[in-house]
């Protein structure tokens, strides 16, 4: 297999072309199968990670690292497209993507080598200089979503950070028409937009904000769906609203329709910000480029993450218009690695893969396939959600054991609820994939239920 992308790491002018090689199963150190092999420096083996059992791996986890995220349910040592290895060995089904991170999957060919020939001409300068590789991602991202003239990019490296540019941005909408100040950010119950301390004072999860509180101040969570709840928040004292066109962490929850176009009319006419978190929802996990394409509005900015680098961590601000895109000036934001050379390139690379392998059309087939086939089966009450990002609601509250269970049967899926399952694979999941998943999870939620 070998592709080309227009990009130019040089800087000579000329469109670099990045010769992909054939990429095997081969394990990377750490895996504890008879066939693991050290990662191999260019002049001398050098192992860099030792060999050992999952448990093993786990009693290390548990004396090193912080238990923000509790015990990890696996070890995972590598990845093939939509398949990960444990460090027994054991194969697993990924149905959750790093949570809608791995758009390509694992190990994808095309974006590992150009990852590697940018790590090896440019890796990172300060943002005192910039590359070809962000100013070319910058303006794909632009094309794709049809921002109109004056729009710009602001690069992160998560989506937690894309918000808290967002909400720094809200911030500069400080003044209504009578110079009275702005002093409100409306965002939805069962909002998630992060965790850092911006980005969590959006976030609607008590759970989550109040070991931390004060928050910064005036957030409003007004109730989900509701537009008449939207329309009564909505005035001239509001700076910003934050939606996510579909809710992930709350359990896969699409807004109604007209919900954002009733929210593009209110905040125009109250001269507020309509910001769309797209973190989860953008770079094709519906099917189209952002969820929002088909509300038949412009919003004054969307935030990006998790698909976007193909694995590697990269976020992104885009604002819309030349008003809104003067709102932050020189100072007033920045960061360390956002827009770094390898990062941007990574994104590029997924980008192209996604328009050229037509990804698109598959998460739209895929998708459809597994709503279909997990409204017959018996146990699930409510399937939501659309393309590659799907929610399901189960008969009883056995959601984590379902979790437990379904990775005995090989298969990697996730609980935001007691009673609900999550689904986020690569967009490269094939039906075959999806059937082996619809095939086994009737005893997979037998399992479950023998277990509570």
């Amino acid at each position: 297999m070998n592709e080309s992308v227009g990009l130019s790491p040089t800087g000579d002018g000329g469109p670099a072309r990045f010769a992909v090689p054939d990429h095997t199963r081969a394990p990377i150190a750490g895996s504890a199968s008879e066939s693991a092999a050290p990662i191999a420096a260019p002049d001398a083996a050098t192992t860099l990670v030792s060999q050992s059992s999952g448990a093993d791996w786990l009693a290390r986890y548990s004396s090193s690292l912080m238990g923000v995220f509790g015990t990890p349910q696996r070890v995972l040592v590598r990845g093939a497209g939509c398949l990960v290895w444990d460090a027994d060995g054991k194969e697993y089904l990924d149905l959750l993507g790093g949570i809608a991170v791995n758009a390509l999957g694992h190990a994808h060919p095309f974006v590992t080598s150009v990852i590697s020939s940018q790590l090896a001409t440019l890796g990172h300068v300060s943002n005192f200089f910039t590359s070809p590789t962000q100013i070319a991602l910058a303006e794909k991202l632009l094309a794709l979503t049809h921002a109109p003239a004056g729009s710009k990019v602001f690069f992160t490296n998560s989506g937690t950070e894309a918000n808290e540019a967002a909400f720094k941005l809200a911030r500069r909408n400080a003044t209504g028409p009578d110079g009275a100040p702005r002093t409100r950010i409306i965002a939805l119950e069962g909002a998630f937009h992060g965790r850092t301390m911006g980005a969590l004072a959006l976030t609607a999860k008590e759970a989550y904000r109040a070991p931390f509180e004060p928050l910064p101040g005036g957030v409003v969570h007004i109730p989900f769906g509701d537009v008449a709840a939207l329309e009564a928040a909505i005035d001239e004292t509001v700076a910003a609203v934050f939606l996510e066109p579909i809710q992930g962490e709350a359990g896969v929850r699409p807004l109604p329709a007209g919900y954002l176009r009733a929210a593009r009319e209110a905040t125009t006419k109250a001269g507020a910000l309509l910001i769309l978190d797209e973190v989860q929802t953008g770079i094709g996990r519906t099917g189209k480029w952002l969820a929002s394409a088909d509300a038949g509005i412009v919003p004054d900015a969307v935030t990006l993450a998790k698909g976007l680098g193909g694995g590697f961590p990269i976020g992104a601000l885009l604002t819309f218009g030349g008003q809104v895109s003067s709102l932050l000036g020189a100072g007033q934001h920045g960061t360390t690695f956002g827009g770094n050379p390898v990062a941007t390139a990574a994104a590029l690379a997924t980008l192209h893969a996604i328009e050229s392998q037509r990804v698109l059309e598959n998460v739209a087939a895929v998708g459809d396939y597994l709503r279909t086939g997990l409204a017959a089966v018996d146990g699930v009450t409510e399937v939501r959600g659309e393309g590659l990002l799907i929610g399901f609601d189960l008969d009883a509250d056995v959601a984590a054991a379902v979790v437990t269970a379904g990775l005995d049967a090989g298969f990697i899926i996730n609980s935001p609820g007691p009673r609900t399952i999550r689904l986020a694979p690569p967009l490269v999941l094939t039906t075959d994939q999806a059937g082996a998943f619809l095939a086994a999870l009737p005893a997979i939620l037998q399992t479950a239920k023998d277990a509570q």
